[in-house]
């Protein structure tokens, strides 16, 4: 499989049929998939999976994943997919890992690099990360990278009404 970002530490590759077990490690988990009230079944994992792909074909790009070099483990997804946001579409940088992951600069990591390759690659003015009103570790990463809290709004998602912030950085 075709390395699409490399960083210190991670490898950064399109997710294949192949990667569904680890992508269920995430998915799966309740207490990763809280933002998304919920952790996923096998059919919604599966979806998920293959709007990723899909997302390749069509935009060249999408969540990607998220592979450890020192043990060749995909520990996460990290990449850059279309966004609806207040009538319009945004790009952003999203990213999900293992919990066995967090709080170790992964996720910063990761999404530092896909926003380089947003500017640099796809000549994109700006980056957003639309991120949950409570996931204050996800907010983290953003401001981390650079992003700043630009505006809110409400999705909603499996009958719950979700406050939402929009995090940008431009070029």
């Amino acid at each position: 499989m075709q390395i699409i970002l490399e960083t210190e530490r991670l490898y950064l590759r399109e997710m294949e049929q192949g990667d569904f077990d680890d992508l269920c490690k995430i998915l799966q988990d309740e207490e990763t998939m809280y933002a998304y009230e919920g952790a996923f079944n096998d059919e919604e994992a599966q979806e998920w999976l293959e709007r990723q792909i899909a997302r390749y074909r069509k935009w060249g790009f999408g969540l990607w994943a998220v592979v450890l070099k020192e043990t060749g483990a995909m520990i996460g997804q990290c990449g850059l997919t279309m966004q609806p946001w207040k009538g319009q579409e945004v790009l952003e940088v999203g990213y999900l890992f293992q919990r066995l992951y967090w709080h170790k600069g992964y996720a910063t990591e990761a999404a530092a690099a896909c926003m380089q390759y947003a500017f640099e690659v796809l000549q994109a003015d700006a980056v957003c990360s639309v991120i949950r009103d409570t996931n204050t570790a996800s907010q983290n990463v953003a401001l981390r990278n650079g992003m700043s809290k630009r505006d809110s709004d409400t999705k909603h998602y499996r009958g719950v009404d979700m406050p939402h912030y929009r995090y940008v950085r431009v070029r």
